[in-house]
């Protein structure tokens, strides 16, 4: 637990900023502010903790507590005033608070509780200089793979689709071994790989992928860099405001190509920004909508709002038919839960969605609908319990194969997000570390790390001692 409360962050600086909001916001009932305080928190250990680690565990936080604690708060301290009436939070605040905040702590302690010096998060940057000049050409193989397997994946089913899928993640796993291995950067791969993902994230108007990507990709960076405090904090700010671009805009975008009046692209979101200017980009009413977008909470408080009054808790029943889906294909279990099962989602919020829409409850909903709101808690904790231990698996493998490593953002950049159906979650954590497994054990020698001469010298006196 070291990870957790003794991690390096500027306490001065967390405390200032703590006071601010407090008296900025002198309204904001006190569990809010526990709230804010508790994101807050996992943000700083976050941000001080790039340039010495991919870190996925406090990223895994921050992100739970975006969703389901700062959020809410936000809405519950006046910008629900701004939304429509499905989309404000169901519940009084207490109720509320009462479940999100212990689920999302025991999920944090569950990130750290096995984590000893953030196990599988250190990258051995000697050894990937190492290994990527014991196979120079293997990024690039790494990044034509990853495209080859993006344009032919489509034309695959479901089950298969979804491998491909994955497949075509290992064009930034190459991204990342080309800034790590080499000195000199080679931007004109890097200008390539990640936008691809703009382009794709313009024409599917989808930018979630695209946002955690670039951070996993600043978190890459950092590494090889070792920037100061204060240029973190520069990009941190103007990745901040990037985010709030595309969450105010996303909508609008949408609505222009989903409808077919524009063409997906990069001049129609250009457009879509320069006709924001009239709407006040930074009004109450266009921040309020840019909350409901990180506002997962309000889908859990129709959730509560629905179990058990209307609907009973399913005390495990749910939870066997997501693992199910998550695991098993569906050659085995042809019956198995659909991705996008609107008819889940409607039956446990109580909301109707249109033909075509899909929502996930997220795991914390799906922890509520099973076991309650003590279970639910527990279940969060053990939830981010199998995030750590997968880390720590990839950690006691690094040794030999430290290219592995760096599978890790491909591993969770989508389990990460808490706004997502806990069925897909499990389903593309099981099948990515399944993925590898295989590819470990086919290509044993070719991700291995060759020893050097002196390391085999010593390891000929080691056996002779």
């Amino acid at each position: 637990m070291n990870s957790l409360f003794k991690a390096k962050i500027d306490w001065g600086v967390y405390i200032i900023i703590a006071i601010l909001i407090r008296v900025a916001f002198f309204n904001m009932s006190w569990v809010s502010y526990v709230a804010i305080l508790i994101s807050m928190h996992q943000f700083f250990l976050f941000f001080y903790a790039l340039g010495y680690m991919i870190p996925v565990r406090y990223l895994s936080g921050a992100f739970m507590c975006m969703q389901m604690l700062l959020g809410p708060a936000m809405a519950y301290s006046g910008l629900d005033a701004y939304q429509r009436p499905e989309s404000k939070m169901q519940i009084p605040e207490l109720d509320y608070f009462m479940y999100a905040i212990p689920a999302v702590i025991c999920f944090i302690i569950g990130l750290h509780v096995s984590a000893g010096k953030l196990k599988g998060e250190f990258i051995n940057q000697e050894k990937i200089r190492r290994y990527v000049a014991q196979n120079e050409k293997l990024p690039y193989y790494f990044v034509a793979f990853g495209f080859v397997a993006s344009f032919i994946g489509p034309y695959f089913g479901s089950e298969l689709g979804f491998v491909f899928f994955l497949f075509s993640n290992f064009k930034f796993i190459g991204a990342f071994l080309i800034i790590l291995g080499n000195k000199k950067l080679k931007p004109l791969y890097l200008v390539l790989v990640f936008g691809s993902i703009v382009a794709s994230s313009l024409q599917q108007a989808m930018f979630h992928d695209l946002v955690t990507w670039l951070i996993f990709l600043g978190a890459v960076f950092a590494l090889k860099y070792k920037p100061s405090v204060n240029v973190k904090a520069l990009f941190a700010i103007g990745f901040a405001i990037l985010a709030l671009v595309i969450q105010q805009l996303k909508g609008d975008y949408r609505q222009a190509t989903w409808t077919g009046k524009e063409g997906a692209g990069l001049s129609t979101f250009v457009q879509t920004y320069d006709q924001s200017e009239s709407k006040g980009r930074f009004s109450i009413e266009s921040i309020a909508e840019s909350n409901i977008r990180i506002n997962q909470g309000f889908i859990v408080t129709h959730i509560m709002k629905t179990v058990p009054a209307k609907v009973p808790y399913e005390n495990g029943a749910e939870m066997v038919e997501i693992l199910k889906a998550a695991i098993l294909p569906r050659i085995l279990a042809p019956d198995k839960l659909m991705a996008g099962d609107r008819t889940i989602f409607m039956k446990y919020t109580g909301l109707f969605l249109m033909p075509g829409t899909s929502m996930g409850m997220s795991t914390m909903g799906d922890a509520y609908v099973n076991f309650g709101t003590f279970g639910g808690v527990i279940f969060m904790f053990f939830f981010g319990l199998l995030f750590s231990e997968i880390l720590n698996a990839f950690h006691k493998r690094s040794a030999e194969y430290p290219v592995l490593l760096l599978f890790i953002p491909m591993v969770f950049y989508y389990p990460i997000r808490p706004d997502c159906e806990l069925q897909t979650i499990l389903g593309h954590l099981f099948k990515s570390c399944f993925l590898i497994f295989v590819m470990l054990h086919v290509w044993q020698a070719k991700l291995r790390l060759k020893p050097t001469k002196a390391g085999k010298q010593m390891a000929v006196a080691k056996e002779a001692s």
